[in-house]
């Protein structure tokens, strides 16, 4: 029962979560502030009443409209306060937080805390980067590099905890090396896609890949380590790869979007999406790889 309540309590936080992200996802990109004014609709500048701003809920009884113009509101705002909402409540319902397991230790029972703190704020801003390189082909530097420190902290932070319980006098020489380690893995991340950018613009003369995923690879090589990351960076391409295919299958009118939108994949939006399926079963993912091919 603590486990249900928990995992929908967590589910309900993050639809609000994911209702706040939707009010940066609208004014980060104009530069306006996410405080002030009051959430208003985009065209016709209404301010919403308490409840046309209920996450998820809003949207379906006003059928995805403005009450006052009747302008399209677009898929993207129950969309990503659904994502937040079951990522957060598969990371509860997954936990084995003291609560749901009260035998096991409290220095496991912190562990876990820290994971899932580390989980929901790696899914919000995945989600908020992979929405901001889909509809602007934007990936801000505010968001990609504290994210490459949070990754780092969360990282010392859990060894700390772990290899050093109890200990007054930690050994910090030992406490360093596996952020050093994870240091070496965000710069051989990000020289892979600087690689590539070069390579790219050596063969073709013009940019291919900008800097901005550059830097959301050492993220989330920061978060997932070199594995992760390079298992999300292959499931990107192919996923970029698929969608390329389908477009081109499609017929296009001359200077039509087909044409436009092949030229312009959001590579940063597929980069999220491997990263996220790299978080909940990249563990898996890599075992049953490396098993197959013989390692």
């Amino acid at each position: 029962m603590i486990r249900i309540l928990g995992t929908v309590f967590a589910g309900l936080l993050g639809l609000a979560f994911g209702s706040f992200l939707n009010v940066c996802l609208s004014r980060w990109p104009h530069g306006e502030s996410v405080v002030s004014p009051r959430s208003h609709c985009r065209h016709c500048s209404h301010t919403l009443a308490w409840w046309e701003n209920v996450p998820l809920v809003s949207w379906l009884a006003l059928r995805g409209r403005c009450r006052s113009c009747h302008a399209w509101i677009g898929w993207r705002y129950p969309l990503v306060e659904l994502s937040i909402g079951v990522l957060w409540a598969w990371t509860i319902w997954s936990s084995s937080a003291w609560a749901f397991d009260p035998e096991q230790t409290t220095l496991t029972s912190c562990l876990e805390v820290l994971r899932i703190f580390e989980d929901i704020v790696f899914y919000w801003l995945l989600m908020a980067l992979a929405m901001l390189d889909a509809e602007h082909l934007w990936l801000p530097n505010f968001l990609t590099l504290p994210g490459i420190a949070l990754g780092l902290g969360a990282l010392f932070l859990s060894e700390a905890i772990q290899k050093y319980w109890g200990d007054f006098y930690p050994q910090f020489p030992g406490l360093f090396q596996s952020t050093i380690d994870r240091v070496i893995a965000i710069v051989l991340a990000a020289a892979l896609v600087l690689l590539i950018r070069w390579l790219y613009w050596l063969i073709r003369r013009h940019e291919g890949i900008g800097l901005g995923d550059v830097k959301l690879m050492a993220l989330l090589a920061a978060w997932l380590g070199l594995p992760g990351a390079l298992l999300a960076f292959g499931m990107g391409v192919v996923l970029g790869a698929a969608i390329a295919l389908v477009l081109l299958a499609i017929p296009a009118e001359p200077a039509g979007i087909g044409s436009w939108a092949l030229k312009r994949l959001p590579l940063g939006t597929f980069l999220c999406i491997g990263g996220i399926v790299g978080a909940l079963w990249g563990g898996p993912i890599i075992h049953a790889y490396l098993r197959w091919t013989g390692f």
